[in-house]
């Protein structure tokens, strides 16, 4: 495999998940590049995680228990081990945009419920996406649709779905507003039992047609006695609501945009690629699908390599994964849990309805300590699997390595990972103070794993491994 096919895979695989080993990489051995995106946009081809195996080493997951740390932990593990890489990023990326908290209801099974819901529908077209949306209960009670009646709309679902879901500001009126909640009357939620003593005890989606405003309205320039399912069709049609989801896949997977509410001010990075996913959206009426295979065979994508800030949750993850721990439950899978939320992202718990700020926003004094702290911590142990696997790798480079070597190979070897000349000086410097590695045998592979894991410790240690 070239050395430059093997690093756009690793792009790839970095964008389109969170992260590689080597050996995974070298799975997709022989496989065109078209081929893996192909594989990728396809997660019903390949075994899901066993996740029932969490429920083994945490008995309280076998009920709907109500902490979100034990939830925010479970799906974590899904994202380390899944062989479904996509399908995880992709309900990520919807978590993101369609926030909803566990904070304002305290309910927590509805919240990861509505994961599940993304996970289900998480590539397929934007009118489904939106329809299970406002149907999902922990958004109708989040954007308070439980409260939205016939003689008394309320209008947060109303307005949300169009500035913050669907089309951004500055693409609709008051008006479009207030007749998108008058059609969203009566689509309301059952009220959940407590969950004790008996546990899990659900929210369903429930159309009230008592509590429906079923009256003529105008939106969006249409015209007719539309309910909920009629919003989302007129929405999906139009050029707003195409630019607007073709700029999120754009700042998810590709660049860092500015912020969303500069959006209607800021044009895009790449203009071209996102009328590019424009089109695609058009096409194959709003299929995810269609519009992530242009998005991961276009140049724009294959060359914006480490352009973007991980993510609490993909820095944490890709470290996981190259430590090679928590392949099975073990002990401190929620302390990953609470890692994400110290670094300013609480999966299913996110701070505002508008989400998180991404791109440099997500690095301050307090959380660059807090990300490279966790990364260094995670290789703090030679025995890590993922540790053993880089001495193993550099041992079959050949018998002594010098420096320059080691550093070069394990930079290949967790990556491919590319740093500025001044910071691969300073590794080398860090390591010659040992001397050549001795690798030739078990025993001297042992002997020099200390100085391997202490120099991978380095290097995550880096300004270039908070980038993907």
């Amino acid at each position: 495999m070239a050395d430059d096919r093997l690093a756009l895979l690793a792009h790839l695989l970095r964008r389109a998940g969170f992260g590689a080993t080597r050996a995974e990489l070298e799975a997709y051995d022989g496989m065109d590049y078209a081929d893996v995106v192909e594989t990728l946009l396809h997660p019903e081809q390949t075994p899901d995680v066993e996740e029932d195996v969490v429920c083994r080493y945490y008995s309280m997951a076998t009920v709907m228990d109500d902490s979100p740390v034990l939830w925010q932990g479970r799906w974590l593990y899904r994202m380390i081990n899944t062989k479904r890489p996509l399908q995880e990023k992709m309900t990520l990326f919807w978590h993101g945009i369609f926030a909803t908290g566990w904070h304002k209801s305290e309910h927590t099974p509805s919240v990861p419920r509505q994961i599940d819901t993304f996970r289900q529908n998480c590539l397929s077209d934007m009118e489904t996406i939106l329809l299970d949306l406002s149907r999902d209960p922990a958004m109708l009670d989040w954007l308070d649709n439980t409260q939205n009646h016939k003689d008394t709309p309320n209008e947060n679902y109303g307005r949300e779905i169009l500035e913050l879901f669907s089309m951004g500001v500055g693409n609709y009126t008051e008006q479009d507003i207030k007749n998108a909640a008058r059609a969203f009357t009566g689509w309301t939620a059952t009220q959940p039992i407590p969950l004790y003593p008996n546990g899990c005890n659900p929210s369903s989606f429930v159309f009230r047609e008592d509590d429906h405003d079923d009256s003529v309205k105008t939106f969006l320039g249409e015209t007719g006695n539309f309910n909920g399912d009629d919003i989302v069709r007129i929405i999906v049609k139009q050029p707003a609501a195409a630019r607007f989801i073709c700029r999120h896949l754009y700042n998810f997977f590709v660049a860092d945009e500015p912020q969303v509410p500069a959006w209607n001010n800021v044009p895009p990075q790449d203009p071209q690629c996102v009328e590019a996913l424009e089109q695609a959206y058009f096409e194959s009426g709003g299929n995810l699908r269609a519009m992530l295979r242009v998005l991961f065979n276009s140049e724009a994508f294959k060359a914006a390599r480490f352009r973007k800030v991980k993510s609490p949750v993909e820095l944490v993850v890709s470290a996981v994964k190259l430590a090679g721990s928590h392949s099975f439950p073990e002990p401190g899978l929620l302390n990953l849990a609470v890692a994400t939320s110290a670094m300013g992202q609480a999966l299913m718990n996110p701070p505002t309805v508008e989400g998180w700020h991404t791109g440099k926003e997500w690095i301050d004094g307090g959380t660059l300590n807090e990300r490279v702290n966790f990364a260094v911590n995670e290789l703090n142990d030679v025995n890590r699997p993922g540790v053993q696997r880089v001495v193993e790798r550099l041992g079959a480079m050949g018998g002594t390595l010098s420096p320059e070597a080691c550093v070069d190979g394990c930079l290949d070897l967790i990556g491919p990972l590319s740093v500025a000349e001044p910071t691969r000086q300073a590794l080398i410097h860090a390591v010659a103070a040992g001397g050549d590695a001795a690798l030739d045998t078990d025993d001297a592979r042992q002997a020099s794993a200390g100085r391997i894991a202490r120099l991978l410790q380095l290097i995550v240690a880096t300004r270039e491994f908070q980038f993907a």
